[in-house]
C-alpha cells in the first residue's frame, strides 16, 4: 500500500512542473526581470559603484561597464568580503563562503547569500519532483535516500561559516526527507574517504535503498565496496534501488561499469551544480539535455570557446545563443559574482526550452599541436569505442605526449579498465577514427602526419584512486581532469602503469 507521503508527491510534483514550464516557455522576460533586479539590488555595494551601476538600464550597458573575470581577478574584492566588510559584491554579508581547491589561485572563497541559498536547495528539489510528474514513480519517497558529500562540519571566518557546498547543503535537506536521508551525521562527518565510504556500507547495506546520488566516480567506488562485502550486484542488495542522481561528470563513459555494479538499469538525473549556482537538472529521462535555470537569480552570458582568448571576444546573451556551439558559460549572481566566468563549457541542445550539456572546461583542452581538443569530443570518442567493444571502464585522462623519440607525436590516453576489449588496437583505432570525425584539426594534423594516432597507456586497478590520493584529493566533490594540455598528470600517472 502507499503511503500518503507518495500520493501527496504526485499532484505536488505535477503543480512544481507548472511553475517551472512557465518560466522555462518565457525565458527571454525571465532573464530580462532577473537581470535587473541584481543591478537594482547591488547598485549601492562598492562592486556596484565602482561599476556606475546606477546608469546601467541595458545588457549592453552592463557589457560596457562589466568587464569578464575569473576568480584571479574577482579576488580583492572576495579578499574584503571575507575580512569582514559588508556590501562589498552583494548587500550585507554571506551567509557562507563554499571553499574550493582553485588550481591556479590555491583555495577559493565563493560566497552564499541568504537570496542564493534557496535556489540551489531549490533546483535540487525541482529536478527530482520533475522527475515524479514525468514517470509518475513516487515509491521512492518512502526508501532511503544516500547523498555521497564532504563534511557538514562548518568553520567561521569573521562571521562567516565556512566549507564545501555539499557539506553546507546538508544543513538544508528538508524536514520531511531527514528521516529518510543517509548516512548518518556522524559518518558525514568523517574526513577520511575510505573510512567514510566504509561506514557508510556500514550503515546502508541492510536499509532499503531507493535514490543514491554523488559524483559517479564516488559511488562507484561506494558499489565496489558493497560488492566486495556480499559478492552481489548493487540492484539485488537493494531491490528498491529505483533512482540514481549525478552531477559532476559526464555519466556516459561510466554507464557500462555501472550497469555491471547494479546488474539492472535503473533511472538517473543528471544535474550541473557548482558552488557558484545551480545551473540546469535533466528533466526529461529521453532527453540528455539539462534545463536551465533562468529564474534562479542567475543572468547568464555566453562567449564562444573558440574566440575566448581573443582580445575582445563577443559576448551575447541568451536570445543570441546557437544549437551546437561551444560556448564558454558567464554568470552574474545574486551572491554578488559579476561577469563571472565559472570555466565551463556548454553546448545548446534546445532552445525551446533552453537546454544545455556541459562539454568541458576552458582550461582543460588539448591544443598542444593546434587541435582544439575538447572535452566533450573525447567523452564521445571513448563512448563510440565502448559500444563497439563491450569493455568498459573506470577512469581515464588524455595528455600529449610532444617528446618522443624517432617517433611522431601522439595523444596519450591513460585507461583504467574494468572490462577491456578483447582487440586494444581496434578500440585505439575506434577512438582515433570517432575524433577525426568530429574535430577537423585533429583530422588534418594526423593526415599531415604532424601527429600520430593516440595511443593507450593501461592503469592498473584503482591506479586513478592512488593517484588522488597521493595528491590529498580523494573523494569528496573533487574530480579528474579529462583533458590536460601538459604532462603534470600523465607524468604522476605512469607511476600507476599496467604492468
Amino acid at each position: 500500500m502507499k503511503s500518503l507521503k507518495a500520493l501527496l508527491a504526485k499532484p505536488f510534483a505535477k503543480r512544481i512542473q507548472k511553475k517551472v514550464y512557465k518560466w522555462a516557455n518565457n525565458p527571454i522576460k525571465t532573464q530580462e526581470k532577473v537581470f535587473k533586479q541584481l543591478i537594482q539590488q547591488a547598485k549601492n555595494t562598492a562592486f556596484g559603484k565602482d561599476h556606475d551601476f546606477e546608469n546601467i538600464h541595458s545588457y549592453e550597458d552592463f557589457v560596457k561597464r562589466v568587464p569578464i573575470r575569473d576568480y584571479e581577478a574577482l579576488k580583492s574584492y572576495v579578499e574584503r568580503v571575507v575580512a569582514g566588510e559588508k556590501d562589498i559584491l552583494w548587500k550585507g554579508k554571506p551567509l557562507y563562503f563554499a571553499k574550493t581547491s582553485g588550481t591556479t589561485s590555491g583555495a577559493k572563497y565563493i560566497p552564499i547569500t541568504k537570496e542564493s541559498m534557496p535556489t540551489h536547495v531549490e533546483a535540487a528539489r525541482n529536478a527530482i519532483l520533475l522527475y515524479v510528474a514525468e514517470t509518475g514513480n513516487a515509491d521512492f519517497v518512502d526508501g532511503k535516500m544516500i547523498f555521497l558529500q564532504g563534511s557538514p562540519i562548518l568553520k567561521e571566518e569573521n562571521g562567516v561559516k565556512l566549507g564545501r557546498l555539499s557539506g553546507i547543503v546538508a544543513h538544508y535537506v528538508p524536514g520531511y526527507l531527514q528521516k529518510n536521508r543517509m548516512p548518518s551525521w556522524e559518518t558525514n562527518c568523517i574526513d577520511d574517504w575510505e573510512t567514510k565510504v566504509e561506514a557508510i556500507v556500514d550503515e546502508t547495506l541492510d536499509e532499503k535503498m531507493a535514490i543514491i546520488s554523488g559524483i559517479p566516480s564516488w559511488v562507484q567506488m561506494y558499489f565496489e565496496r558493497i560488492q566486495e562485502r556480499t559478492g552481489k550486484k548493487i540492484g539485488d542488495v537493494f531491490p528498491d534501488f529505483k533512482l540514481f542522481i549525478f552531477g559532476g561528470v559526464n555519466y556516459e563513459p561510466y554507464r557500462n561499469k555501472f550497469e555491471n555494479l547494479i546488474g539492472r538499469k535503473v533511472d538517473s538525473i543528471e544535474l550541473y551544480p557548482a558552488s557558484e549556482g545551480f545551473f540546469a537538472f535533466q528533466d526529461q529521462q529521453d532527453d540528455k539535455g539539462m534545463l536551465l535555470q533562468l529564474k534562479s537569480g542567475i543572468f547568464y552570458e555566453f562567449i564562444e570557446a573558440n574566440t575566448f582568448f581573443n582580445e575582445n571576444p563577443t559576448r551575447i546573451s541568451l536570445k543570441d545563443v546557437k544549437l551546437g556551439v561551444n560556448y564558454v558559460i558567464i554568470i552574474s549572481t545574486n551572491a554578488g559574482l559579476w561577469g563571472y566566468n565559472i570555466g565551463d563549457t556548454v553546448e545548446f541542445t534546445s532552445i525551446k526550452p533552453y537546454k544545455v550539456i556541459v562539454s568541458g572546461r576552458i582550461k582543460h583542452f588539448i591544443s598542444a599541436f593546434g587541435e582544439h581538443v575538447i572535452g566533450k569530443e573525447v567523452e564521445h570518442a571513448l563512448n563510440d569505442a565502448l559500444q563497439h567493444s563491450g569493455a568498459s571502464i573506470n577512469e581515464f585522462t588524455v595528455a600529449p605526449k610532444i617528446n618522443t623519440e624517432n617517433e611522431l607525436p601522439y595523444h596519450e590516453w591513460f585507461i583504467e579498465f574494468e572490462k577491456e576489449p578483447k582487440d586494444i588496437q581496434a578500440f585505439q583505432e575506434t577512438i582515433d577514427a570517432s575524433l577525426q570525425q568530429q574535430n577537423s584539426y585533429y583530422f588534418d594534423l594526423i593526415k599531415g602526419k604532424v601527429l600520430q594516432p593516440l595511443k593507450i597507456t593501461k592503469i592498473q586497478k584503482d591506479g586513478f584512486q592512488n593517484y588522488m590520493k597521493s595528491i590529498g584529493k580523494l573523494g569528496g566533490q573533487n574530480k579528474i581532469p579529462r583533458l590536460s594540455n601538459d604532462r603534470k598528470i600523465a607524468e604522476t600517472l605512469t607511476n600507476y602503469k599496467k604492468a
